[in-house]
């Protein structure tokens, strides 16, 4: 039984410690695993590398493909219990790709180290369109749930379905982040709010960019927009301190 981790570089799964970067945990140490494979493709993706390998078509911006051998590693799930006690953090942030592809596995992965660590707090990074299986949805703390905007290039029906939107929404664990190039965005948020009754406390606005430069200045006028609609905001807080890299 295992696990398709991403990689740092060929042959190391991306297992790390950092500062949780987005979102309503920004700032806490955390303990990260990036899973492999996604559902969806986003043009301005930032972890690529986790589903557009050699032969996937699916647009990005950069048109890159990714050698599958060299960024995804299947790993046995007591092999991963065990790299991730290795860390003495008692916040896991599981992310992507979307981890809840993998949610039979994952559910195996988070009994074993909740055993070993019981006060242990998961957060799953998530794009939305996944059910939590009744296995592993006991044994999740936080949610957050990044449904992707029309810039985002997916198809309206794949990325944005009504009825787990509407369970995210009634989900307490639940947070909401919406990825905002534009101001235009911001109208689209404001519908989503609107039909599935998002309350304003878990709805986070973060700007898409993988610059310092570029989330600045769309700051400006997002933070405005955030104060008008009674929105959270959320930076990219690792961007500034590591930049666009692995593993942080």
């Amino acid at each position: 039984m295992t696990l398709a981790l991403a990689t740092t570089t060929p042959g190391e799964p991306e297992i790390f410690a950092s500062l949780q970067g987005e979102g309503p945990s920004a700032g806490r140490p955390s303990l990260f695993i990036r899973l492999s494979r996604c559902n969806l493709a986003c043009q301005w993706c930032d972890t690529a590398y986790t589903w557009r390998f050699t032969g996937d078509n699916r647009p990005h911006r950069d048109s890159a493909a990714f050698d599958r051998q060299a960024n995804q590693l299947i790993l046995a799930e007591d092999d991963v219990v065990s790299r991730l006690l290795a860390f003495p953090q008692d916040r896991l942030v599981v992310t992507g790709g979307e981890p809840l592809l993998q949610a039979t596995a994952l559910a195996r992965v988070l009994t074993m180290l909740k055993a070993e660590r019981p006060g242990l707090h998961v957060e799953i990074e998530t794009n939305g369109t996944v059910a939590p299986s009744p296995a592993v949805d006991p044994l999740i703390d936080q949610l957050n749930v990044s449904p992707k905007l029309a810039h985002s290039g997916n198809p309206r029906e794949l990325a944005l379905i009504p009825e787990r939107l509407d369970a995210w929404a009634a989900d307490p664990r639940a947070f909401f982040k919406f990825v905002v190039a534009n101001p235009v965005d911001c109208e689209e948020v404001a519908a989503l709010q609107a039909a599935h009754a998002i309350p304003g406390e878990r709805l986070f606005v973060m700007p898409e960019g993988t610059d310092s430069e570029t989330l600045r200045e769309r700051e400006k006028w997002l933070s405005a927009l955030a104060l008008e609609r009674g929105w959270r905001m959320t930076d990219r807080l690792h961007i500034h301190l590591y930049g666009d890299t692995r593993g942080t």
